[in-house]
């Protein structure tokens, strides 16, 4: 059965390991992922992720992250959807949490925060929030 929304998929791998006190998660390996990896590493709400290509198809280790025995990441969630895609401009970009939170953008620079968007004066489509 093909996957009509794997960001989404990988998004509740990691939701998932995190309600289980799991050290880390696999998930089938995409550009798309890693590059939505690379943000939730570079603003600290996962320890790392690695590409273990062991098998047919290659799949990413993630190293999920807890502060005192909570998971570091309270609420990830998918805004743009396959159903529904949401777009922003880079004044328009929402704020999550009052500033507390990410926001995830697919930009023409590549996938960044919310902050980098609005620092390179990009928009994009608003993939998913963090906090």
């Amino acid at each position: 059965m093909a996957l009509t929304d794997p960001l989404g998929d990988m998004l509740t791998r990691i939701r998932n390991g995190q309600q289980a006190k799991k050290d880390s998660v696999l998930s089938p390996a995409s550009k798309l992922r890693t590059r939505v990896l690379e943000v939730l590493q570079r603003e600290g709400y996962i320890r790392g992720f690695s590409e273990d290509a062991t098998g047919a198809h290659p799949q990413l280790r993630i190293e999920l992250k807890y502060f005192e025995g909570q998971p570091a990441i309270k609420h990830l969630a998918r805004v743009s959807k396959p159903g529904r895609r949401v777009y922003s401009g880079s004044k328009e970009l929402p704020i999550v949490r009052n500033g507390l939170g990410i926001t995830i953008v697919s930009t023409p620079r590549g996938v960044l925060s919310d902050a980098e968007a609005r620092a390179a004066n990009v928009g994009g489509e608003v993939l998913a929030e963090v906090f």
